[in-house]
């Protein structure tokens, strides 16, 4: 029986960088997705479950901070990681603050790219046996978990 690889949403309005990071973490047996807009994140998280976020702080369209907040809205328990080039300390804790469970500085190198994902996955798929997917209303999806035992 194949397991799926583990899904990662990366949100970044830089080509290259959504480039690189398919790359490594295809590499490393990732199923990515790619965002390069907070309106295209968005839809991607309320249609498409995820076992990972990676955000930028900022986006051509809008605040990474921002669309963590919003995603939070909708899933409490998918882990978000922001790899940002915003590297002051209060930046770092907006971030935390909104939900984010890490904090990533570019140019990130790659081993603390691949432990960061990997720690976060295990840590979420450790605190959490069951996930349950509820369709709202309006065709939205919203995630629900029941802790393991």
């Amino acid at each position: 029986m194949n397991s799926k690889p583990p899904r990662i949403l990366f949100v970044d309005d830089h080509q290259d960088t959504l480039d690189l990071f398919v790359v490594a973490l295809s590499q490393q047996h990732y199923e990515v997705v790619t965002a390069s807009s907070i309106e295209q994140a968005l839809q991607e998280t309320k249609v498409q479950q995820f076992d990972l976020l990676i955000l930028d702080s900022h986006v051509g369209d809008g605040s990474g901070v921002d669309l963590c907040r919003s995603i939070r809205k909708l899933d409490q328990i998918t882990p978000i990681v922001f790899c940002s080039g915003m590297a002051y300390e209060k930046d770092k804790k907006e971030a935390l603050n909104a939900g984010a469970q890490g904090y990533l500085v570019k140019p990130v190198s790659i081993e603390d790219l691949y432990q960061t994902v990997r720690q976060l996955i295990s840590n979420s798929q450790q605190a959490f046996n069951v996930s349950i997917t509820v369709r709202e209303d309006s065709g939205n999806l919203a995630v629900a978990a029941v802790p393991s035992i």
